[in-house]
């Protein structure tokens, strides 16, 4: 199984995620989103799987600081725009297991998704 955490590098939520998984044996890539970016592709796949409120995060403070007119009538489209441009605006972490897609971190997710020493 290949598993991806897309997430922010400075982020305490990925952090505490990222260590789990490596106290708990699970191999993984990591794509930090704010240096490397993200991609429509992803973001679309995402959506399509999980729906627009897994994704984004309109409680992040950067959502919250953009100007009304950015954060009014987002459509799929405009919000995928909007995440590309500001990833700090996706839901983190991100752990794409192919079979599963995680947002945030618990580790009693996690574990039910068959991750770690259960």
């Amino acid at each position: 199984m290949t598993i991806t955490m897309f997430g922010i590098k400075q982020c305490d939520t990925v952090r505490k995620a990222r260590t789990w998984l490596d106290t708990q044996g699970v191999a993984h890539a990591f794509h930090d989103f704010k240096t490397a970016g993200i991609d429509a592709g992803h973001l679309m796949d995402w959506i399509d799987r999980a729906g627009l409120d897994a994704v984004l995060n309109r409680a992040s403070t950067t959502f919250r600081k953009l100007p009304e007119g950015d954060r009014a009538d987002l459509d799929t489209d405009k919000a995928v725009a909007l995440m590309i441009a500001q990833p700090s605006t996706i839901k983190r972490p991100v752990l794409d297991t192919g079979a599963t897609l995680l947002f945030g971190f618990k580790p009693e997710r996690y574990e039910a998704a068959g991750l770690g020493n259960n």
